[in-house]
């Protein structure tokens, strides 16, 4: 055990502090350096156990906390979506939001329908459109496919969808819950604008 006036292994000089005493010439940080090791040295030699059982605790305590502030897996839902009447025959443009109230972010990866042969998902940076491999559903957050971002292209359509119509679209997921959403969304004017 160590205290006031002891030396500990490898120490060179006491742990002299308190009213009226005076520390040893040299830095202040080196001399406060030799207390922290004086005292950590102490408490291995003294105490292993209970600061073993102290990092124990604190792992234990860290994946509580974490489960306890929602990092849960996503979940998700598909709250609006429709189609805008294409001008073209054989290709149109798709947009949904999805909302994710779970602690993990999730992948949109792919949607099909029976309405297109292929369906691929884009993003815009400005006016550059690329095609991606996915689209993150942020924890917490939302994912919102629509006219100038991103946003679900159909190609090869089995036809052109009039006006008031619907269409199902089965999106898939990774890393969430449920793994695939079906929704059905209507087709609307090309003009449409919704409202936010």
């Amino acid at each position: 055990m160590t205290g006031p006036g002891s030396t500990t292994p490898g120490s060179t000089a006491p742990d002299v502090t308190g009213p009226g005493s005076t520390a040893p010439a040299g830095p202040r940080p080196t001399t406060r350096r030799r207390k922290v090791t004086g005292a950590v040295t102490g408490a291995l030699v003294g105490g292993g156990v209970v600061a073993l059982a102290a990092v124990v605790g604190l792992g234990g305590c860290s994946a509580t906390s974490a489960s306890a502030h929602g990092k849960g897996p996503a979940r998700l839902a598909v709250r609006t979506g429709y189609i805008p009447q294409p001008l073209l025959t054989d290709l149109a443009a798709a947009y949904v939001t999805v909302v994710n109230s779970g602690g993990t972010d999730a992948q949109l990866t792919s949607v099909t329908t029976p309405l297109a042969a292929h369906v691929t998902l884009h993003t815009t940076q400005g006016t550059t459109m690329r095609q991606v491999t996915e689209l993150t559903v942020p924890a917490g957050g939302r994912l919102t496919l629509g006219t100038g971002g991103d946003h679900l292209m159909m190609e090869d359509l089995t036809r052109r969808p009039a006006v008031g119509e619907t269409v199902p679209l089965t999106l898939h997921f990774a890393h969430a819950t449920p793994a695939t959403v079906t929704v059905t969304v209507p087709v609307r004017p090309t003009t449409y604008q919704p409202k936010d």
